[in-house]
């Protein structure tokens, strides 16, 4: 069964960092397209940052120079490092595993607030 079990959300102040990460039960876990989606209340679920199996990797135009995506595929797990945060990052955070994507977690919430 797979499962994708994300942790290290919580509340911060604007300016603040968070890592979060993704730990995923998936077999040859290193083929995948990994991946960190949010959704805040009442909006879309959007594409955060991206990285393929080959290490390429993209960034919603709105976090690019702030969040940083990384995988260890040694461990089977995807983190974001979070950097810079604003009010506006307020969401719940899935990682997600394939290009479709396939598998979702279950989210974490990270929340940005004074």
């Amino acid at each position: 069964q797979v499962q994708l079990v994300e942790s290290g959300g919580g509340l911060v102040q604007p300016g603040g960092s968070l890592r979060l990460s993704c730990a995923a039960s998936l077999r040859f876990f290193d083929n995948y397209s990994m991946a960190w989606y949010r959704q805040a209340p009442g909006k879309q679920r959007e594409l955060v940052a991206r990285i393929t199996s080959g290490d390429r990797i993209n960034y919603a135009d709105s976090v690019k120079g702030r969040f940083t995506i990384s995988r260890d595929n040694a461990k089977n797990m995807v983190y974001l490092q979070m950097d810079s945060l604003k009010p506006e990052d307020t969401a719940v955070y899935y990682c997600a595993a394939g290009t479709i994507p396939n598998y979702w977690g279950q989210g974490t919430q990270v929340t940005v607030s004074s």
